[in-house]
């Protein structure tokens, strides 16, 4: 019998993205911002050494995870990235859990980013943002000026978004450069201003946690950290190239992550003797910076930080906004979600949900903000899990073994419920707080709730039916 695909409504995206645009996507994703701001943050909490062997060990541990991806994104060249992965693994029921912890991860990181514009403002133009008071959340003051500022940026982007790669994608590149020039322009530039000294880059891990906690407490948020090079998967159905080299590309973008990682840690930590003199700072980076290079210096780091934040949500808006494309394709959420620009061809009701639920962001506040993208690393991690058993499973079977790959797929899911246990088991150094806690119980419940919603349709729809909007197979048996 003969299995009719055509009665299935199958949208497909354009085939627009080049190897640099995919490896920028990856390097850009993963770097952000967070390696700008946050060095200082690093420093007090786990030293410099601390800081530094929990950023490399993490990147490690994120390369034996990415084997699984780019073995099987060389498989299943499609939209959805982990979304097609788990359900060839494990079916529809486990595949929609995956997805809808990834969904809400990637989305919570959009908000991050374009919440870091305002961070940026508030240290170079303090009373600029200080306009219109509105309300305190959780000890933060929240000030229209700043509602307005980071609500401009999503929409900006969701606009780049819905244009297309041809835009997003020249750009994302160009600003990854500029971002790796100025990294390495402050690292050189870090042995001759200021009070350059290899002493003090003391303390070399925090003295109050120890040499083990200060480890990990950097390592437990790895999942976060490098989650960039997972959008590539999510991308996949848009290659130019073929999808054999999706693991290459992942793996430059992880190792040029770590080096952006260290050296502003480095670049952070040995110019100025007295780090807890600058510990109740802002943004001690920036303090750090603007103390001993001055204005250029200044500027500098704040073209990078905009670049950072540009690649970010460039980066988060195209992976979330395939995600649901993906999914609504697949009817495991509305298909509207699968609808395309009729001249873009991008999915931009995706696109544009996306930045209509990060538009509450601005008016949560940043304390607030923080407690759901601390789970970032969570939804991610479950993600990863999820995929490297995937790949152990895949790769086990008689037409598709390869001893390599399974092994790497049980390290990578070894490694992924380490990653959860430290985030989630109460007594880890690296545990929740307990307003993510309370987070994360609200993400799961509407989760189960969605699920629910969905379960008897989902279990409705025919296998054949599933493989051609999923993976884009045709059953002609």
């Amino acid at each position: 019998m003969v299995q009719d695909n055509t009665a299935f409504k199958r949208e497909e995206l354009e085939t627009t993205m080049s190897k640099r645009f995919i490896w920028a996507i990856a390097y850009g994703s993963s770097i952000g911002w967070g390696a700008f701001i946050l060095p200082g943050d690093w420093l007090i909490s786990s030293g410099t050494l601390g800081s530094t062997l929990g950023i490399t060990i993490g990147g490690l541990l994120m390369l034996i995870i990415a084997v699984a991806y780019g073995a099987l994104t060389s498989k299943f060249p499609v939209s959805g990235g982990e979304f097609a992965f788990s359900y060839v693994g494990f079916g529809r029921n486990v595949s929609f859990i995956a997805s809808w912890f990834l969904a809400l991860g990637y989305i919570c990181v959009v908000a991050l980013n374009a919440s870091a514009f305002s961070l940026l403002f508030k240290f170079i133009l303090p009373d600029f943002l200080e306009i219109g008071y509105l309300y305190t959340i959780a000890g933060w003051d929240v000030y229209i000026m700043e509602v307005l500022l980071t609500s401009l940026v999503l929409i900006a982007f969701a606009f780049i978004g819905i244009k297309g790669s041809g835009l997003s994608g020249n750009i994302q590149f160009i600003f990854c450069m500029f971002m790796a020039a100025v990294v390495a322009t402050l690292f050189v530039r870090s042995f001759f201003v200021g009070e350059f000294s290899l002493e003090n880059a003391q303390p070399l891990f925090n003295n109050e946690s120890g040499i083990w906690t200060s480890i990990i407490l950097i390592v437990a948020i790895a999942p976060w950290m490098y989650v960039g090079f997972d959008n590539i998967p999510q991308a996949a159905e848009e290659f130019k190239f073929s999808a054999d080299k999706t693991f290459r590309l992942i793996v430059f973008g992880i190792i040029a992550s770590i080096i952006t990682y260290v050296l502003m840690i480095l670049v952070t930590s040995w110019i100025y003797p007295d780090q807890e003199q600058i510990g109740g700072a802002l943004w001690v980076t920036g303090s750090v910076v603007q103390t001993s290079m001055g204005g250029l210096g200044m500027a500098l780091l704040a073209l990078a930080i905009s670049f950072g934040i540009f690649t970010g949500l460039n980066g988060f808006f195209m992976s979330s906004s395939r995600l649901l494309f993906a999914l609504g394709r697949a009817h495991f959420i509305p298909s509207v979600f699968a609808r395309l620009h009729h001249k873009n061809k991008t999915p931009y009701v995706a696109v544009l949900f996306v930045m209509t639920v990060c538009l509450a962001a601005p008016w949560l506040g940043r304390t607030a903000l923080s407690w759901i993208v601390d789970m970032s690393s969570t939804g991610v991690s479950v993600a990863f899990l999820v995929t490297s058993l995937v790949a152990a499973k895949f790769f086990s079977s008689r037409e598709n073994f390869n001893l390599l790959y399974v092994i790497f797929g049980w390290l990578g899911a070894v490694i992924s419920i380490v990653f959860l246990v430290l985030l989630l088991y109460p007594g880890s150094p690296a545990s929740l707080t307990a307003p993510s806690y309370l987070a994360l119980g609200a993400w799961v419940a509407l989760g189960a709730l969605f699920f629910i919603i969905q379960y008897r349709k989902l279990n409705s729809m025919k296998k054949e039916e599933l493989d051609y909007l999923i993976l884009n197979e045709k059953n002609d048996k």
